[in-house]
């Protein structure tokens, strides 16, 4: 107003000068719904709102010099002579300088409009699609019949949630001479040998073409389009193929939502409902011990360590049994497969976590549930341990008695007394309907966000995406929590938005640290400009690697697998920077191999894990045994910011070390060894390891055993 500014000191007899009446006036503002709801037309939700105020109250409080208009406005509220509705202006000022996304907020709005995503694929929509959804149970051979129809038409694309189903597409359609090619995100495999592409591809569904024209298309799992993590993949499989024919796969409970989806795009779908091809019952007894234990048994846990636990139970009752849980590599997964499959192999019984709900075909006589408590993903990204929904008991249970296994009738039971009534209950309900769809944002409205904000970091261009996104009743916005991850991460590391984007769509396990120090290398390779070579990427991971003589080293090695992989995932989006992708599958095939024969020793490994452990510890985790406690469903929240807990950069204090030991996310040997790794990184990292430290803090309250 004035053009000018007054210093604080000056006006010490003022009734400005009286903090207790300013903060009465500024809470009052604050508490004014009309105020909230004019800044809420202006961009500002619920709670950019309040941290706008806390801002602005602290800048009014604690600034040295204030401008001219506000100490003015101030001072007239403050003696009777304005009104509290006169702060709008300034605080909507300041409100403006720490969101500058609030001047430019009718084009961010039509960026993140996600109302119509049927619009986004024009190639789909000049094409009359028919849509054809073969329902029905586990094991009544939908995907069987789809599958057919694939294999008799000129072109086809099979989309599958797993790459173990990618896999098994690909060889059944070359063994029934048709040629096949295969795509995931860590490989490339063209039958042609002058790498011509077949006509014919199996992929994993977020690696499906929506530009390439087939005759027909598969998309396998239909209901995997509301998990609030990867559902935006079969939406936009859905949504965005462009065949003639679309056969959809799934549970019964996605056809009404199905068919009202496509009634978005003008077609129209025919069901075709089967019938499980093989009976399965629920036993009235649980099996109570491992005495009673029978060939073609599976015992499903939910946890790695009641699969060590129990895998040694049953090794000292003289029986050999295979091991399947979802970190291990597709090779390894397959050898334990097949040596259960085998009728001349001694080992007859399966230790399994729910990985083998999709994927693998078992010869399982009978599914025992030695849990029926799993740790989930809500929407909000918390992890939640609650009890097994119908959907996932029916997928499980349905492993019994294939129609394709040497058992022709499946039974269920659980482990424990209790818990048979509760298996009953639960599969005696109706499935949820689906009535939601997961979208995600794309590259290109990211980079288009960021061209109007271009000083905003990566993670704060997704929260201010997510916060102004529109959507209708059929979708919501999947969760991209693992996505900020990545990108507070590597916020240090200097990279163009493109790049960083793409690193930040990484699938890597969070869980493994030496898996998270190894991303942060290949980010910090990669902006340096510096190729990403075979020799450094062998020193990286200490190649070569020796097989392993307990379950630490064998967790180590899986982490291994998963950085190759990494590597492998990047290299076929930046070809140049990750130039030997051949010689690090060699090496990643021969780390496969390593790792299987660790895992056909388990029982040794969890032998010389026990005898390594001090007195009084969980022999599985060299952890001090904890007491009983209810298992119970529960939200489980995030814990303390690192600065709350003595976090500092570079290294992992002792606090948060012993706590991440506890938790089982790390063993005491790979905390030292990050340590070791950590401190030996330069100061420029030092804030990028403070976000992995928070991160992994945050998460500790998500692990429970």
């Amino acid at each position: 107003m004035f053009g000018c500014t007054i210093c604080l000191a000056s006006r010490a007899n003022s009734p400005l000068s009286r903090t207790c009446e300013l903060l009465k006036i500024l809470n009052k503002f604050y508490k004014r719904n009309e105020m909230q709801k004019i800044a809420a037309d202006q961009g500002l939700d619920a709670r950019l709102f309040h941290q706008a105020f806390v801002s602005f109250r602290k800048y009014v409080l604690e600034v040295s010099t204030l401008s001219a208009d506000l100490h003015i406005i101030l001072n007239d509220i403050c003696c009777g002579a304005g009104h509290i509705d006169d702060l709008y202006p300034y605080f909507m000022r300041h409100a403006k300088q720490i969101f500058p996304m609030l001047d430019c907020m009718e084009d961010l709005r039509k960026i993140s409009d996600l109302r119509v995503p049927a619009n986004w694929y024009p190639e789909a929509r000049a094409i009359h699609r028919k849509v054809i959804f073969h329902a029905g149970p586990t094991n009544s051979g939908k995907t069987h019949h789809a599958i057919q129809r694939y294999l008799a038409a000129k072109s086809g694309v099979y989309c599958g949630p797993l790459k173990l189903l990618a896999h098994e597409i690909f060889e059944k359609s070359n063994t029934a001479g048709v040629p096949c090619d295969l795509v995931t995100g860590e490989e490339r495999t063209f039958v042609d040998a002058e790498g011509r592409q077949a006509e014919h591809v199996a992929c994993t569904i977020e690696m499906c073409s929506v530009t390439t024209p087939y005759e027909v298309a598969v998309i396998d799992e239909i209901q995997m389009i509301r998990d609030f993590s990867r559902g935006w993949a079969w939406t936009r499989a859905l949504l965005g193929l462009c065949a003639e024919e679309i056969h959809v796969c799934g549970e019964p409970a996605a056809i009404n939502f199905v068919t009202e989806l496509m009634y978005t795009t003008g077609e129209e779908v025919e069901v075709r409902n089967y019938k499980r091809l093989t009976p399965c019952s629920i036993l009235d007894r649980a099996v109570e011990s491992l005495d009673n234990l029978r060939p073609g048994d599976c015992i499903v846990c939910f946890s790695k360590n009641d699969i060590y636990s129990i895998s040694r139970q049953i090794e000292i009752r003289g029986l050999e049994c295979a091991v399947i849980y979802g970190s291990l590599p597709p090779g390894t997964k397959l050898s334990q497969a097949k040596k259960f499959n085998d009728p001349e192999d001694p080992c007859k019984i399966l230790v399994a976590t729910d990985a083998i709900g999709m994927g693998l075909n078992l010869s399982i006589k009978r599914i025992i549930f030695n849990s029926l408590v799993k740790p989930n993903i809500n929407e909000k990204g918390e992890k939640e341990l609650d009890t097994i929904s119908t959907s996932q008991a029916l997928q499980i249970a349905g492993r019994a008695g294939r129609f394709s296994s040497i058992f022709k009738e499946g039974e269920v039971t659980t482990m424990h007394r209790d818990d048979l009534p509760i298996l009953k209950e639960i599969l005696s309900r109706t499935v949820h309907a689906i009535e939601i769809a997961g979208l995600h944002p794309t590259s290109e409205q990211i980079e288009m966000f960021a061209y109007h904000l271009p000083d905003a970091t990566l993670s704060n261009l997704i929260d201010i995406f997510v916060s102004l996104s529109q959507v209708d009743g059929m979708y919501f916005v999947c969760n991209i929590d693992d996505f900020k991850f990545l990108a507070d991460m590597i916020q240090h590391i200097p990279l163009n938005l493109r790049s960083r984007y793409v690193f930040c769509t990484a699938p890597i396990n969070k869980k493994q640290p030496f898996v998270c120090t190894s991303f942060l290398k290949f980010a910090r390779q990669f902006s340096r400009d510096e190729p990403l070579t075979f020799d450094w990427v062998c020193r990286l991971v200490s190649w070569p690697l020796v097989p392993p003589k307990n379950i630490k080293d064998l967790v180590h090695l899986e982490a291994v697998h998963d950085v190759l992989d990494l590597y492998l995932w990047l290299s076929y989006r930046f070809m140049d920077m990750f130039p030997d992708a051949n010689r690090v599958r060699e090496i990643q095939q021969e780390l496969d191999s390593i790792i299987q024969l660790g895992v056909r020793n388990i029982t040794r490994l969890i032998r010389a894990t026990e005898t390594s452990a001090t007195p009084g510890t969980d022999p599985l985790s060299n952890q001090r045994r904890p007491g009983p406690s209810p298992v119970s469903p529960r939200k489980v929240r995030g814990a303390p910011k690192a600065q709350d807990s003595g976090v500092e950069a570079g290294q992992l204090d002792k606090s948060l070390g012993s706590r991440l030991v506890q938790e089982g996310l790390l063993t005491p040997d790979l905390l030292r060894q990050l340590q070791k790794e950590w401190s030996k990184e330069h100061r420029q990292e030092e804030v990028g390891v403070k976000l992995v430290a928070e991160t992994l803090n945050n998460k500790i309250k998500g692990k429970k055993k």
